[in-house]
């Protein structure tokens, strides 16, 4: 085992020293940071739950350009708004690449190039277009109406767990997206327990070596390659039957559930051409199911965890706040009236016991408490990292070639030279309804990340977000039990969720 371990630490130690003259060898000046010795004890020693606090202690001694010798690229680590704009706005180009991972084809780690145009097209067009987001209201009505019954089910003295009817509600409309069905729990939950362990896998930095060291790393972690292919087994075993359904039926109308038509993203996928150069020439330069299993997997991880945990932390706001809980449920009835009972389990639900999507455009107040938690409680304290194409240099300082660029979300939110009061929770701050969520402009908070790279789904994030809350106020209360507090306090999952999950009590507001 020591033999092992001194290996290891030996072959680090070579590959950071090599890559550190490689880079100052000419003579630029790298963005300041610490040396290659505290590089390595960081890298060594520093959960990846603990290594926020350190960038944070970093940033204050060497400012908001911080280079750190991880792997033989060096990686610069951004804290500040107007760096942040220069390189993924004005320098766009340069930076819209991803460093190379373990293979996998999906659009979120796929290179600047051909293939990711394609992918990232069919999901916008065919997929994330107003009209087919539209298309899908019917399947957010259901979900809610189940959400509803299961969380009256639940309601005791005790308080709600909220957090796994929240996550279990993503799932049940992000896999009718993605797959055109309505699956039952059991199957919801197998689809949910898959893809939730390859995300706290992820999430762990376990796999972070195999990044880095793809080649050494299948060699000297070898029973960390064989855990993530078991899960990655796992997945396939569940979610290619549902592949193999719905191109069994592709030929036959369009699929339906119950009267509603339905466009599926693993549709959109069949028969998508990939570029000639990267195409998989076996099977005619199509997506085979093993890659159609990497972009469900995508879809999926993209609009449920993350959603799910700003779903949590919106609503736990909420319940520490009474009086902006007021505030909102007043502006929601001077648009949709005092809400009904809440529908029964099993009982249709009418349009008119449901706040309308159109009626969210009428409610300043609920987009800006949806953008303040956005802001204060990023489910991603970080976004993908970017990968420099060529060498550039930003303030005064050179970004080589290769280099990983990423960029401290949370820290750009809660910026006081940028916010007011930044820990406080102020929905007022977006009130007047101009902000720019993509930063074209200028970026303040970045929970989508910016640039060429920008989360594609934000406006879905944004909507699920708006009509979920908006229904869930107008519908009931939201009280903490007796003698329970919200406690604000953050873990690192593979998202960064509450340490102590909100438990609520719920009452109808229905008048009796």
């Amino acid at each position: 085992m020591e033999t092992w371990f001194v290996l290891i630490i030996s072959l680090c130690v070579a590959a950071l020293i090599r890559a550190l003259l490689l880079y100052r060898k000419d003579g630029k000046k790298l963005p300041p940071g610490p040396s290659l010795l505290s590089s390595i004890f960081i890298i060594l020693t520093t959960p990846l739950s603990e290594l926020e606090p350190i960038l944070r202690n970093l940033k204050s001694k060497h400012g908001p350009l911080i280079t750190l010798f991880i792997g033989p690229p060096p990686s610069i680590i951004v804290s500040s708004h107007s760096v942040a704009h220069q390189i993924l706005i004005q320098k766009g180009t340069i930076f819209s690449d991803r460093p190379s991972t373990i293979p996998v084809r999906n659009i979120s780690s796929a290179s600047y190039g051909p293939t990711w145009r394609v992918l990232r097209r069919n999901l916008v067009s065919e997929i994330l277009h107003p009209s087919r987001v539209t298309s899908y209201s019917w399947s957010r009505k259901w979900v809610l109406h189940n959400l509803i019954g299961r969380l009256q089910d639940q309601n005791d003295a005790a308080g709600i767990k909220v957090v796994d009817h929240f996550l279990y509600a993503m799932f049940c409309l992000l896999v009718l997206m993605c797959f055109g069905e309505k699956l039952d729990e059991h199957q919801v939950n197998e689809i949910a327990g898959v893809q939730r362990r390859l995300l706290l896998l992820a999430g762990s930095g376990r796999l972070n070596v195999l990044s880095y060291y793809p080649k050494l790393g299948k060699i000297l972690f070898r029973n960390r390659w064989k855990e993530l292919w078991k899960l990655r087994n796992d997945q396939e075993q569940v979610l290619i039957p549902l592949i193999k359904s719905r191109i069994q039926a592709a030929n036959s109308e369009p699929q339906s559930v119950g009267d509603e038509k339905v466009v599926a993203y693993v549709d959109t996928l069949m028969n998508l051409q990939l570029p000639e150069e990267e195409a998989n020439k076996e099977n005619g330069g199509k997506l085979t199911q093993k890659e159609m299993v990497s972009m469900c997997s995508e879809f999926l991880n993209a609009g449920t965890d993350t959603t799910a945990t700003a779903l949590q932390w919106i609503m736990a706001n909420l319940v520490k706040y009474p009086e902006i809980q007021s505030k909102l449920y007043d502006e929601i009835i001077s648009v949709a009236g005092p809400p009904p009972p809440p529908p029964p389990p099993g009982v249709e639900v009418e349009p008119e016991s449901l706040i309308s999507e159109e009626d969210l455009k009428k409610m300043p107040y609920l987009k800006a408490v949806v953008l303040e938690a956005l802001r204060r409680h990023p489910p991603g304290h970080f976004v993908g990292a970017h990968r420099a194409t060529k060498e550039v240099e930003v303030q005064g300082f050179m970004i080589p070639e290769g280099a990983h660029v990423n960029f401290m979300v949370a820290e750009m939110g809660l910026d006081p030279k940028v916010w007011e009061d930044p820990m406080e929770f102020k929905p007022e701050r977006f009130i007047n309804g101009d902000f720019d969520i993509t930063g074209s402009k200028g970026i303040k908070m970045m929970p989508f990340g910016a640039g060429r790279r920008i989360c594609p789904g934000f406006d879905l994030a944004l909507l699920h977000l708006e009509y979920f809350v908006a229904n869930l106020i107008w519908y009931f209360h939201w009280s903490p039990p007796d003698g329970y507090h919200v406690d604000l306090s953050e873990r690192l999952e593979f998202t960064v969720v509450m340490k102590n999950p909100l438990r609520s009590h719920i009452s109808s507001r229905a008048q009796k």
